[in-house]
């Protein structure tokens, strides 16, 4: 099934229905590599229409994320940064906090990670996308020297 499909799906299973502006803010994601702030999608959407607003591009990412298409990260210079799920699969991320640089880290890295937390603390996470801070090699070694 496709992007788009999987999306329209989840629309109608909660009443809702695909609009052009919620077409272009999945398009967009699609066109976007890495991660990219709301403002740089709304920007990328108003290329196609300019009569959509902000907060349109945010309660589509809210919806794509509540329907688990959409990660975000929250960035180290504030604002928050959305990835479309769709291309990678559900994966997490590890961010150096001093060059900014994303790797992403498969889901299944982290399955020991979440079965120590059930087993120690009867505690179940939830797989979604999680952003582990700290620092790259380069930069620890910088930092060491």
């Amino acid at each position: 099934m496709s992007c788009e499909a999987a999306f329209i799906k989840k629309l109608r299973e909660r009443g809702f229905r695909m609009t052009p502006q919620r077409e272009m803010v999945l398009a967009v994601l699609h066109e976007v590599e890495d991660f990219a702030t709301a403002e740089a999608i709304h920007s990328r959407v108003q290329e196609r229409s300019p009569v959509v607003d902000i907060s349109t591009v945010y309660r589509t990412l809210e919806l794509l994320e509540d329907f688990q298409m959409v990660a975000h990260m929250d960035g180290p210079d504030g604002p928050r940064h959305y990835e479309l799920l769709g291309i990678h699969g559900l994966h997490h991320h590890l961010h150096c906090r001093i060059c900014g640089k994303v790797v992403p880290l498969a889901h299944e890295e982290t399955q020991p990670l979440m079965e120590h937390l059930e087993d120690a603390y009867g505690f179940t996470v939830e797989p979604e996308s999680w952003t582990f801070s700290g620092l790259c090699a380069v930069c620890r070694s910088t930092c060491q020297s």
